[in-house]
C-alpha cells in the first residue's frame, strides 16, 4: 500500500477539479487529482455537457439541411439515426479528453484512477478497480465529484427502453416516439434533440410553465417554438407509475391519462456524487439530494475540505463550477483574487438556444424596481437574413432613470455567445454600466452582436416616449 503526501488532492476531474487543480499548481503547490474513471474530463465531458451539445450541434446541422431551399437543389431530405450523430460527439470528447490528460501531466498533476474515500479529515484511500488500495494525504481537499440523474426507486432503469440523461447516450437506435419526463433544462434540450431526429416527443413538466426561472417571454417562446417542432407539452403533470412491455413505455400520471412510448427518458432532477465517500465518518454531512453546503469561499463545516460544482448545488454550470474550483483554491493559498461566479451568464441549448444573465421581467416587478425593456428581433437582422435563421430577440431590462442594466435575455441562435457582450458590460461601475454604451458603439455589419444597438435604442425610444408623455401631463 503506497502512501503521497500533497497540498492539495481533487476529488473529481470535471471543470471544478480542473480549475482548483490548474490555479493550485501554479502557485507551486503539490497537487493530484483522484478519478474513478481512467480518462480525464469527469461527467461533463463523457456524460452531461460535451457530449449532448456536440449531439445537439450535429442535428441542428441536419435540419438545417432539410430545410434551407438551396440544398433541396441538390438532394432530398436526409435523416441520420441516434447512434450515427452520436459519432461525431464522440470525436469531440476525445479531443477534449487529449487537452485535459497533456494540460495534467505538462503542470505536473498527479493523477489516480479510483474511488476516493475519507479515512480521516486529512487522508483518502483511492480503491482501484482491480481491488488495488493507495493512501493519499493531503492539508487540502477539493470536492468535486459533480451530479447524477435522480433515480426514483419504483422505476425500473434496468429496462431496455427506460432511460436517463446519461444512459441515454447508448442509446442504439432512433425511437418513433418518446415520452420525456421532466422538463428543466436537460428535458427541454433533449426534447430539440429528439424533434430533430423526427421523432415524436412528449414532453411532461411538473410545473406550470416551462422552467419557470426564465424571463415569461423567453418561456413562453420556448414553448411555442417546441410545439412547432412537434412536441407534445404537457403542464402540471405528475406521474403515478411506469409499466413496461414488449412494445415500449407507459407512463401513468396522476390526472388519469395514460401515456405510451417505446422509451422513457426520466430527466427530473440530480444527486450530489457523495455516496461511500466516508464523509459521515469524518463529520461532513449532506442533504436530502447529496449536495454538500459551503460558505462563499466553497469552504465546508471542515475548513482545509473545499467543494465546487453540481456537488454544491445551483448554479449546476460547467463554466461557474471552473472558476468556483479556482476560487476555491485561491483562497487555500491565501490568494486575494476575486471571480464573478455569482452573476453567472446561463446557457440552454435547446432549438433555438436561450441565454441569459441578470434580473427578469418578474424579479424586477416583484422589487419594485422600475425598468424599462429595449427588444431587438433576429428578423430585422442583416445577418440573420445571411444564416436563414431568423427565429429569435434580444432583450435588455433596464433602468428607466439610470438606465443601468438590470438582465440580458437572449432566445435565438448564438444566444450563449452573444450574451457575453452584454454581461461585460453590465459588469462594469457606474456610469460605464449603461444602455447608452451601445447606441454610442459601432459594431460590425452585419452581425449578429449589432442587435444589441437595435434592442438599446428601441428601449431609449421608449423612455424618452414615456419622458415626453411625463412633461406634457405636468404642464
Amino acid at each position: 500500500m503506497s502512501n503521497y503526501q500533497y497540498d492539495l488532492v481533487v476529488i473529481g476531474s470535471g471543470p471544478g477539479g480542473e480549475g482548483a487543480a490548474m490555479n493550485a499548481v501554479k502557485q507551486g503547490w503539490r497537487v493530484a487529482v483522484v478519478d474513478e474513471r481512467a480518462l480525464a474530463g469527469g461527467n461533463c465531458t463523457h456524460l452531461g455537457t460535451i457530449p449532448s451539445k456536440a449531439l445537439r450541434q450535429s442535428i441542428r446541422r441536419m435540419m438545417q439541411y432539410n430545410t434551407m431551399p438551396m440544398f433541396r437543389a441538390v438532394g432530398e431530405p436526409r435523416w441520420f439515426s441516434f447512434p450515427e450523430v452520436m459519432k461525431a460527439a464522440d470525436d469531440v470528447i476525445t479531443k477534449q479528453v487529449q487537452g485535459r490528460t497533456k494540460g495534467y501531466a505538462r503542470n505536473r498533476v498527479h493523477t489516480f484512477v479510483g474511488r476516493g474515500k475519507f479515512t480521516s479529515p486529512h487522508e483518502i484511500s483511492v480503491t482501484a478497480s482491480d481491488g488495488k488500495v493507495t493512501q493519499v494525504s493531503s492539508k487540502h481537499f477539493l470536492l468535486a465529484t459533480g451530479s447524477s440523474p435522480y433515480r426514483p426507486e419504483n422505476i425500473d432503469f434496468d429496462h431496455p427502453n427506460i432511460f436517463d440523461s446519461d444512459s441515454i447516450l447508448a442509446l442504439d437506435s432512433t425511437p418513433r416516439n418518446i415520452i420525456i419526463y421532466g422538463a428543466g433544462v436537460i428535458g427541454c434540450e433533449y426534447a430539440s434533440i429528439f424533434c430533430g431526429l423526427d421523432t415524436r416527443v412528449d414532453l411532461v413538466n411538473t410545473r406550470e410553465w416551462l422552467m419557470n426561472f426564465l424571463d415569461d417571454e423567453i418561456s413562453d417562446a420556448l414553448s411555442y417554438h417546441l410545439r412547432d417542432l412537434n412536441v407534445m407539452v404537457r403542464h402540471n403533470e405528475e406521474y403515478e407509475s411506469v409499466t413496461t412491455g414488449a412494445n415500449g413505455v407507459t407512463l401513468e400520471l396522476k390526472s388519469g391519462k395514460r401515456i405510451h412510448a417505446e422509451a422513457l427518458l426520466w430527466c427530473n432532477g440530480r444527486s450530489g456524487n457523495t455516496k461511500n465517500m466516508g464523509l459521515e465518518d469524518i463529520g461532513l454531512e449532506t442533504d436530502s439530494r447529496g449536495q454538500i453546503q459551503v460558505n462563499k469561499d466553497y469552504q465546508t463545516a471542515i475548513p482545509h475540505i473545499y467543494a465546487a460544482g453540481d456537488v454544491i448545488g445551483w448554479p449546476a454550470l460547467a463554466g461557474a463550477a471552473y472558476d468556483q474550483g479556482r476560487f476555491a483554491a485561491s483562497h487555500m493559498c491565501g490568494m486575494t483574487d476575486q471571480y464573478r461566479v455569482d452573476d453567472v451568464a446561463t446557457g440552454i441549448w435547446t432549438i433555438p438556444e436561450i441565454s441569459f444573465v441578470g434580473k427578469n421581467e418578474r424579479e424586477l416587478t416583484e422589487q419594485k424596481i422600475p425598468y424599462e425593456i429595449g427588444r431587438a428581433y433576429f428578423k430585422d437582422t442583416a445577418r440573420a437574413h445571411i444564416s436563414g435563421e431568423e427565429v429569435g430577440m434580444l432583450k435588455i431590462l433596464f433602468h428607466q432613470e439610470t438606465l443601468q442594466i438590470l438582465g440580458i435575455h437572449c432566445f435565438g441562435a448564438e444566444a450563449a455567445e452573444i450574451i457575453h457582450i452584454g454581461q461585460a458590460i453590465m459588469n462594469q461601475e457606474g456610469e460605464a454600466n449603461s444602455i447608452k454604451y451601445f447606441v454610442r458603439t459601432t459594431f460590425n455589419y452585419p452581425t449578429m452582436a449589432e442587435a444589441y444597438r437595435i434592442a438599446s435604442m428601441n428601449g431609449l425610444n421608449r423612455v424618452s416616449r414615456e419622458h415626453r408623455r411625463f412633461e406634457d401631463k405636468q404642464r
